[in-house]
């Protein structure tokens, strides 16, 4: 087990954590911000989108540049140097909306997730492909094994599914990671080539090895909604948690205000390469 701190507090359902220049960055959904949060929980806003955008998701290209994925509209954005965001690919012809997950590799591939339980590759050109299917409710992703291997997980499923990722982007290899007790939403990889794994049912995260073993887990009084480890040490687990009350009422009532950035301390290093 591990005990958590509130870092700050007032939010809707904080997504898509990651850690990026001493800083947790996070997606308020609810009221449609990309946020940047310190350890003093002190938070700004580094860019927006219509309140009423759910899902939306984000990572970075190689040369820094924000990208923020709007679910419910199909489209992969870029902030531009005075802080808007344009259209770089649209993902409506690839099936019906929410696109919802964005993991970016070493050079400059988003692989953005949702639809009809597919994978879409957005190239660094902007040209976009159809990577993977079968996938039943398609959740948070990190690259693994030097990006070699895409996780991607599948909250209806309960699994963890792995995708050997080849040279020029596609994927191949179909294959369950993990069979998991709760739905996972939000992942993260350690050093150790463990996972770490938010689960709103479970109101915890899992630290889980590949065959589905638990090696640790962190709990909260609410939903977890996505982690990633950062900090000065790197050791620190950060952890997007708020009250869930069922998708009707999320989508017909808004997340509410329950969502805190909570901090779990003293774990395993994080993963070498990108999250």
């Amino acid at each position: 087990m591990g005990a958590t701190s509130v870092v700050a507090t007032g939010m809707g359902f904080p997504e898509s954590t990651r850690w990026r220049d001493g800083l947790v960055w996070l997606c308020n959904w609810g009221a449609g911000e990309v946020l940047a949060v310190g350890a003093d929980g002190a938070s700004e806003v580094m860019a927006r989108v219509p309140r009423q955008t759910l899902p939306f998701s984000i990572d970075w290209l190689p040369d820094g540049r924000l990208l923020v994925i709007d679910g419910p509209r199909g489209r992969l954005l870029c902030q531009q140097p005075d802080g808007s965001l344009d259209a770089v690919a649209d993902l409506t012809g690839f099936g019906p909306a929410p696109f919802n997950e964005l993991v970016v590799d070493a050079t400059g591939n988003a692989y953005v997730n949702g639809g009809p339980g597919i994978v879409v590759c957005v190239l660094p050109d902007g040209t976009a492909h159809q990577v993977a299917t079968g996938l039943k409710w398609a959740n948070g992703m990190a690259l693994i094994d030097d990006g070699r291997t895409l996780l991607v997980a599948d909250s209806h499923a309960q699994q963890l599914i792995a995708f050997d990722v080849q040279d020029d982007a596609p994927l191949a290899g179909f294959r369950v990671w993990s069979d998991l007790e709760y739905a996972p939403d939000g992942i993260c990889a350690d050093a150790d080539g463990a996972i770490w794994v938010a689960t709103v049912p479970g109101r915890c995260c899992m630290r889980v090895r590949e065959g589905g073993e638990v090696l640790n887990t962190v709990s909260a009084d609410r939903g977890c909604f996505a982690c990633m480890l950062g900090g000065e040490d790197g050791r620190t687990l950060f952890i997007g948690a708020a009250e869930w009350r069922g998708m009707d009422a999320a989508m017909n009532e808004g997340p509410g205000m329950t969502g805190q950035l909570l901090a779990a301390p003293g774990q395993p290093a994080p993963h070498a390469g990108r999250p």
